[in-house]
């Protein structure tokens, strides 16, 4: 039977490292940690283990669900680094995080390496921008690994994604490209509950296009699979509210997250975990009965 765009789904609970995930009960949240020198908001801040374990404490304490550790930048212009460096940054940071707490913790990688690394030393999801085309091997690996992945959406890489953002069809051609990866990742043997979509809010996207698929995220919900939004602090708020600067735009960042829900994020990727689980109790209350 065909499903027109937008029907909602009951989607099937998954549990992540003794933590259920009732999709559709509630907003989950993903504390974001980088731990490069150069991401476009919190570079430099957490790239040491001591400092990343840190700040994992503060995230969890404050409400974050699941932790994401990114060692290579992804904004746009951000310069590739060698898979070496990668690994060097994010395995101290999980592994000092392992150590200590419990909460699940995603990977932000596009190599197959760095994932399985990564859940050797502890982590429990993999997040690939890329929808797991930078990397042939990404979707067997995750496979062998036994481990949810997320699937997001961009066009080019981080040098080049701005560049194209000419879109048909922005809604369509990203429904498509989500549908093909779901559609690999289950060939390739991961299970449709362990996959979660990503529109990519600001990877390859104008600022209006951003506007555009948080007004009409629902309409992915037929993907049968759990949304994840990623609007924290982006330069699309900053066009909004006038604000170079990136921390300043929280409240920002809590409008978008509130829309993002009313539409039907089932995930909010975020800096500001604190502000945004008081958005998230809110916003539940008023949009899922």
């Amino acid at each position: 039977m065909s499903i027109d765009r937008g029907q909602k789904i009951d989607l099937l609970p998954i549990t992540v490292r003794d933590r259920s995930f009732n999709w559709g009960k509630r907003t989950y949240l993903i504390g974001i940690l980088n731990v490069t020198p150069d991401s476009f908001s919190d570079g430099g801040l957490f790239n040491h283990p001591e400092a990343a374990l840190a700040q994992a404490r503060y995230l969890v304490k404050a409400g974050a669900d699941i932790l994401d550790v990114g060692g290579e930048s992804t904004r746009p212009g951000a310069a590739e680094i060698s898979p070496e460096e990668e690994l060097n940054r994010v395995v101290p940071a999980i592994e000092a995080i392992r150590r200590e707490l419990s909460v699940p913790i995603s990977v932000d990688t596009t190599k197959a390496a760095i994932a399985c690394a990564s859940v050797l030393a502890g982590a429990d999801i993999i997040n690939d921008i890329s929808g797991a085309t930078f990397d042939s091997q990404m979707l067997p690996t995750v496979a062998e690994l036994g481990v949810p992945i997320v699937l997001m959406h961009m066009r080019g890489t981080p040098q080049t994604m701005q560049k194209m953002t000419d879109y048909e069809d922005l809604i369509g051609e990203i429904y498509q490209f989500l549908q093909a990866r779901v559609e690999a990742a289950i060939a390739s043997g991961i299970d449709k509950s362990r996959i979660i979509i990503d529109p990519g809010i600001g990877f390859a996207k104008t600022s209006d296009q951003n506007l555009e698929i948080l007004r009409r995220l629902s309409e992915f919900s037929s993907l049968d699979c759990p949304i994840l939004v990623g609007v924290s602090r982006k330069s699309f708020i900053g066009r909004i509210l006038n604000q170079t600067d990136p921390q300043g735009r929280i409240w920002g960042t809590a409008g978008a997250c509130a829309g993002a829900i009313a539409s039907g994020a089932d995930i909010l990727r975020v800096h500001d975990v604190q502000e945004m689980r008081d958005v998230c109790l809110v916003a539940d209350a008023i949009f899922r009965r």
